[in-house]
């Protein structure tokens, strides 16, 4: 199980990758922009991840994860007036995050946590999470792409370009790595 708690950081290190790469590519206008009335910009979609990460990670082991001071419908309201601001309170929620994960041992994994009063496993509660994050950075890739149209630098392998990638995966010696170390 310690091969679980390394993965899973760096699955979540990637998650967040995917969002820095994002931000860098768009202006402020770009990440307040919504494709409809109905619609999430990106930023409504960080502001939303954010108060997530820091309700459920905030004091993880101890307390609900979901806080009395969470006002999750205000998540969907844009807050913010600058890409900083956004970018800053992105890095909060990761922060807090991190610290809560990184001190974890396999003892921790089988430890029942709680979320709006629901027993889960610390382990269960990590997958509800990156599963959770990995849906809405999703989202927000897509709304990048979208906006940059042709200007989108890929953040994956561009298109075309799998059998080049595929070749100089394949003239590595064989090893165990993370999918991420070549990032």
């Amino acid at each position: 199980m310690s091969s679980y708690l390394t993965s899973i950081l760096k699955q979540f290190q990637y998650c967040k990758s995917l969002g820095d790469k994002t931000f860098e590519q768009l202006t402020f206008e770009d990440l307040t922009h919504s494709p409809s009335s109905d619609s999430n910009s990106i930023a409504i979609i960080v502001n939303h991840i954010v108060g997530n990460m820091l309700s459920r990670w905030t004091n993880f082991m101890t307390e609900d994860g979901e806080k009395s001071w969470r006002h999750r419908d205000k998540e969907f309201e844009n807050k913010y007036f600058l890409k900083s601001e956004l970018v800053s309170d992105w890095e909060k929620g990761w922060q807090c995050l991190f610290h809560a994960i990184e001190p974890l041992t396999e003892t921790d994994l089988d430890h029942i946590i709680y979320i709006r009063n629901q027993g889960h496993t610390v382990t269960e509660a990590i997958n509800r999470q990156l599963a959770h994050y990995s849906y809405h950075i999703g989202q927000l890739v897509f709304l990048g792409k979208l906006i940059k149209g042709n200007d989108w630098k890929s953040l994956s392998i561009n298109k075309g370009e799998s059998s080049t990638y595929n070749i100089k995966k394949f003239n590595k010696e064989k090893g165990r790595r993370h999918f991420t170390d070549d990032l």
